[in-house]
C-alpha cells in the first residue's frame, strides 16, 4: 500500500492543497456615500433616482436616429451592473426601470449573482394589462408601480381616469407605493378631482431656456409645456412629487436643471445617467438639496 494511500482523506485534501496560498475572504464594500432620502410610504428613497430609459436603449434624441441603438450597444449588462453600483455607492437607493423581461432578468442577476441591493418602482408600460402587471411587478420584488406619463395623459385625454384609479388601488392593496406619472399637467388635476389618492405623483418639469425649446416646432425637445402651472400645482397638494426630465433629456446642465427643481418643490428626482456621470450628478445633487432645504414647497417626502 502506498505512502499516499495510507493517509486518511481529509489529510489527502490538506497535503494537496498545501502549497496554495491562503484564501482570504474579500473585504467588505465600503459604506455608502451619504446621501439625502426621504420616504414615500414606508419606503425610504433617495432624493434622487436612477432613471431607466438610457438602460432600457430608449433616448429623446432630437434628430439623432442613432441614439436608441447607440444605448442598446453601450448599456451592456456588465454596464449595467456598475452603473447600478456607482448609484449606490454613493447614495442613490432607488431605481425606475419599466417592467419588461429584459429589466427582470438584469434584476435577478444583479441582486442574485451580483450582490446587488438598488430598490426597484416598477413603471407600467401596457394600459392594456395593468393589474396583472401590478401582480408581476410585486411578484418580482418591485418596492412600488407606477403609471408611465404617457399613460397618464392618454388616459386622461380619453377620459378613462377610473382606469389610473383602479390601478392605484391594486398596487396600494398589494402593500407597495403606487404612483401616477404624467406630462401633462391636466393629469394631476383630474386625478385629484377623482379622488385617485396616488402615494406620489410623477411630473416632468424643467425651464425652457435652452435651444431645442423652440421657438420651431417640438421635435422630441420639450417635456413640460408649462412649468410654472407645474410649480403652481404642485405647491397646492401634500402628496410626494417625483419630478424626472429635470435636464429635458440632456440639454440642461444638471447643476441647472437640478436647482430648477429642488428649489421649485420637487422631493424626487429621476434622472438618467450614464455610468461616468453618477458620481458628479450625486455630488451636485446633494449640495443643491442642501442648500434649498428650507424652501417655499414644504417637502412633502
Amino acid at each position: 500500500m502506498g505512502a499516499a494511500s495510507a493517509l486518511s482523506i481529509e489529510e489527502q485534501i490538506l497535503l494537496a492543497h498545501a502549497d496554495e496560498p491562503e484564501k482570504k475572504p474579500a473585504p467588505p464594500a465600503d459604506a455608502p456615500k451619504p446621501f439625502p432620502k426621504g420616504k414615500i410610504g414606508e419606503v425610504e428613497i433617495s432624493r434622487v433616482i436612477c432613471g431607466g430609459n438610457l438602460i432600457s436603449g430608449y433616448a429623446h434624441s432630437r434628430d439623432l436616429i442613432y441614439m436608441s441603438s447607440f444605448l442598446k450597444h453601450y448599456f451592456t449588462d456588465e454596464k449595467v451592473f456598475e452603473t447600478f453600483r456607482l448609484c449606490e455607492a454613493n447614495g442613490i437607493n432607488t431605481a425606475m426601470l419599466k417592467l419588461d423581461d429584459d429589466t427582470l432578468r438584469l434584476l435577478k442577476s444583479y441582486w442574485h449573482e451580483q450582490g446587488g441591493n438598488i430598490q426597484w418602482i416598477a413603471q407600467l408600460v401596457s394600459p392594456d394589462n395593468l393589474l396583472a402587471d401590478v401582480g408581476k411587478s410585486l411578484d418580482n420584488g418591485a418596492a412600488g408601480v407606477f403609471t408611465t406619463g404617457q399613460m397618464g395623459d392618454e388616459l386622461v385625454r380619453k377620459g378613462r381616469v377610473d382606469l389610473l384609479a383602479k390601478t392605484v388601488e391594486a398596487i396600494k392593496a398589494q402593500g407597495a407605493i403606487a404612483g401616477v406619472s404624467c406630462h401633462d399637467i391636466q393629469v394631476v388635476l383630474e386625478c385629484e378631482k377623482a379622488g385617485v389618492n396616488p402615494d406620489f405623483y410623477m411630473k416632468t418639469f424643467h425651464h425652457h431656456d435652452y435651444w431645442s425649446a423652440g421657438p420651431k416646432e417640438r421635435n422630441d425637445s420639450v417635456f413640460d409645456e408649462t412649468p410654472d402651472k407645474t410649480v403652481e400645482t404642485m405647491k397646492t397638494l401634500d402628496k410626494p412629487w417625483v419630478a424626472f426630465k429635470v435636464l429635458a433629456a440632456g440639454a440642461i446642465m444638471p447643476r441647472a436643471g437640478f436647482e430648477f427643481a429642488v428649489k421649485n418643490g420637487a422631493d424626487f428626482m429621476c434622472v438618467g445617467m450614464f455610468d461616468f456621470q453618477v458620481e458628479e450628478d450625486a455630488a451636485i445633487a446633494k449640495d443643491i438639496i442642501e442648500k434649498h432645504k428650507d424652501r417655499t414647497r414644504p417637502w412633502r417626502a
